[in-house]
């Protein structure tokens, strides 16, 4: 009887990572081309691990996958305490409840992961959706692509799911049909790139150098001279590309900046897009340096801007938003020192355990730390210019995200560290 449930269970386990590349295929598919496409993914993926609680597979749990675990849940602690200390009712804790939900996510992809090339295809395809949304959207007249989301949204995310594909050339390299993947998540990195340059959202262009720093850390150094250069010539030429191309919008957004930055120093205007950003930063200090340790919650947020504006400490148009347009001071303002903490060690201490494997041998695992990696660096860069948290996109990509490229890592990982065992065995 036990020869004969073998294969039966052998069916079962394939079926179920199947499904988890199906879930991981659609969440970077559809993440920007139809409305909410982050969350169907996800949501497949967390139904699917309702069954762990009847069926328990052996994870083999170790040390990092616990630090992992502590920053999802020391965030969502600390800001579901916040918005109760602060008499702001369940309904405020929606957001930061998904960080919770990510976790059985995590054992999900840990217990049953996909084959990496439905990961890599869904990233590749989902960033040529946004690309080809995002001209269909410039074609129709608007001076931003947005997609079904604000254009700073819109453009990160697609910015981030570019980068992801130049993460996953290592994996390609190593690939049977090798030119097929480089060309194919080749196009994606372009693809993710154009549509965010389309959406216009600078915030995300800044940190740039930050991506090719890691890039180059997880691949630069064991290349060749010349395929560095080569890369280099490349990358400069395309940003010279997109500078110079009217089609992009670049230059204008650039410049832009540029005047609104120079009437705000000059003191002429402070309402421009930039200028208000500045305004909400100095709004968002003047409220930290009141109450530091606790924050004010999201009412007392908006009502001490209210205060600040009609005092003229800020211009009138800050009391119109309801963050500060920086995740840090965002937190820092709303949720005091403690949240402020648990931000950090969620977007830090992810960074460190993916950062351990940017040297690995095997590029697989190269692959998927860089993946991990980049995307806690990107957001780091996001929120120094968007509350990326305050929106439901922002909250669903950056959590299960993180929970998928670790379950594939570490899955991946006790994989290889099994076989020789097995071999040995057999």
């Amino acid at each position: 009887m036990t020869h004969a449930a073998l294969p039966f269970s052998a069916s079962a386990d394939a079926s179920r990572r199947m499904l988890t590349g199906a879930a991981v295929f659609l969440f970077a598919a559809l993440s920007l081309v139809v409305p909410t496409g982050y969350s169907l993914g996800p949501l497949i993926l967390l139904l699917a691990s309702a069954t762990l609680a009847v069926r328990r597979p052996s994870l083999g749990l170790q040390r990092d996958d616990y630090w992992l675990m502590l920053a999802l849940c020391a965030y969502t602690a600390v800001v579901m305490a916040g918005a109760l200390w602060h008499g702001q009712g369940l309904s405020s804790v929606d957001r930061p409840l998904r960080f919770w939900l990510a976790l059985p996510v995590l054992f999900w992809v840990m217990a049953y992961p996909p084959r990496l090339g439905a990961v890599w295809s869904g990233l590749a395809l989902g960033a040529m959706g946004a690309a080809g949304f995002a001209l269909y959207q410039h074609g129709q007249g608007a001076s931003r692509a947005y997609g079904y989301m604000h254009p700073i949204q819109f453009g990160n995310i697609s910015l981030l799911l570019g980068i992801f594909c130049l993460a996953g050339l290592g994996w390609a390299w190593q690939q049977p049909r090798r030119r097929a993947w480089l060309a194919l998540l080749g196009l994606g990195a372009a693809s993710g790139i154009l549509a965010s340059l389309l959406s216009g959202s600078r915030g995300g262009w800044v940190g740039l150098p930050l991506v090719f720093w890691v890039l180059y850390r997880a691949y630069g150094r064991g290349t060749p001279l010349k395929t560095r250069l080569l890369a280099l010539v490349l990358v400069l030429a395309a940003g010279l590309a997109a500078y110079g191309l009217p089609q992009t919008g670049v230059q204008q957004r650039v410049g832009q900046a540029v005047d609104d930055i120079a009437l705000y120093v000059s003191g002429e205007k402070r309402d421009t897009s930039v200028g208000l950003r500045f305004e909400m930063w100095q709004g968002a200090a003047h409220l930290i340096a009141e109450k530091p340790l606790v924050g004010w919650g999201d009412r007392g947020y908006r009502e001490g801007v209210t205060d600040l504006a009609k005092r003229g400490v800020v211009h009138p148009r800050v009391a119109n938003y309801g963050h500060a347009h920086n995740q840090f001071l965002d937190t820092l303002a709303k949720q005091g020192v403690p949240g402020f903490a648990a931000l950090l060690l969620l977007l830090l201490l992810p960074l460190r355990l993916f950062g351990v494997y940017l040297r690995d041998d095997d590029l697989t695992v190269r692959a998927l730390a860089t993946a991990g990696a980049l995307l806690c660096v990107a957001h780091v860069d996001y929120g120094l210019t968007q509350a990326g948290f305050n929106h439901n996109s922002g909250v669903m990509v950056y959590a299960f995200w993180l929970v998928v490229w670790w379950g594939l890592l570490s899955g991946y990982r006790r994989r290889q560290d099994a076989a020789p065992a097995r071999e040995t065995t057999q």
